[in-house]
């Protein structure tokens, strides 16, 4: 049988088996012959055929393939995270494990007005509305070390503000009481810790200068304003060995931060470093 042109009704199929059968065929007559010239070419163009035809797979998935898993949106403000706890805090000093960790974790940035968001990681108090700020990394990390907390502590924080100490303070303990004295912060506050989480802090509008009586004694209480004088309800709210830090001294002039122990009926005072605070507000003037 000579080689014939498939036809338009041949599919590439059974032109594949038919070059094929023509091949070995070829192959037989050039044994019995001399491999003519013709017999040679049309062996090699039939061999050319069948190599670049496209195959046919008769293997089909039975099963839908599944999709790709998204992979998880990268948190662009990781970066300056790290870098504001390697070189703004923990290289000028602060080497508590369990505070860097904490500083690392709680987002600075959903804690500070929108216009404000380019320098949340930026080592500054920055403003949060009604004459108050967020105060400055470094001094938020200063003033948490101090405290020495561990889990079980109670803690109560006078001046809520933004509510970013208290997220700090959340990471390391089971119980953050805290006291805002301005209504739409204390609102704002709530509203953040409760949306990130932050489940183990109670907030409550009120004047901090009396302290939360109720939930006492506290084993740390940290003030975040600096009253001209230490406020005597909170030293009678610490509890036996408890540690009071806060910041003392007239609005626009010198002010010192201060460490407060009380053991049994003694308090002992340790004056830490210069400071520079928002006024405490409330009080017997108010």
């Amino acid at each position: 049988m000579g080689w014939r042109r498939p036809t338009k009704m041949l599919q590439w199929a059974e032109f594949q088996v038919e070059a094929g059968r023509m091949f070995a065929l070829g192959g037989r007559r050039m044994k019995r012959r001399f491999l003519s010239f013709p017999a040679v070419a049309m062996t090699l163009l039939l061999a050319g055929l069948c190599a670049c035809a496209p195959r046919i797979s008769s293997h089909l998935p039975t099963t839908a393939t599944a999709p790709p898993q998204a992979t998880p949106t990268a948190d662009p403000y990781q970066k300056p995270r790290e870098h504001m706890v390697e070189f703004d805090i923990e290289a000028r000093g602060v080497s508590d494990q369990d505070v860097l960790d904490a500083m690392r974790a709680v987002p600075r940035h959903e804690f500070v007005l929108p216009e404000y968001v380019g320098f949340s990681y930026s080592d500054r108090p920055l403003p949060i509305g009604y004459g108050q700020t967020i105060s400055q990394p470094y001094i938020v990390a200063v003033m948490t070390e101090l405290l020495k907390l561990k889990r079980g502590d109670r803690v109560l924080e006078i001046g809520t503000g933004s509510g970013y100490q208290a997220a700090i303070l959340a990471q390391l303990t089971d119980e953050v009481y805290s006291i805002e004295i301005v209504e739409e912060l204390h609102e704002s506050a709530a509203e953040r810790l409760e949306r990130l989480g932050f489940d183990n802090v109670w907030t409550k509008h009120g004047d901090g200068y009396y302290g939360w009586e109720e939930h006492g004694p506290y084993d740390a209480i940290i003030v975040t304003a600096a009253p001209d004088h230490i406020p005597q309800p909170l030293v009678g709210q610490l509890a036996d060995g408890g540690r009071l830090v806060i910041p003392v001294g007239p609005q626009g002039a010198f002010q010192t931060l201060w460490l407060i122990e009380k053991h049994g009926e003694d308090v002992v005072s340790k004056s830490i470093m210069g400071v520079v605070f928002v006024p405490l507000t409330g009080g017997p003037s108010s």
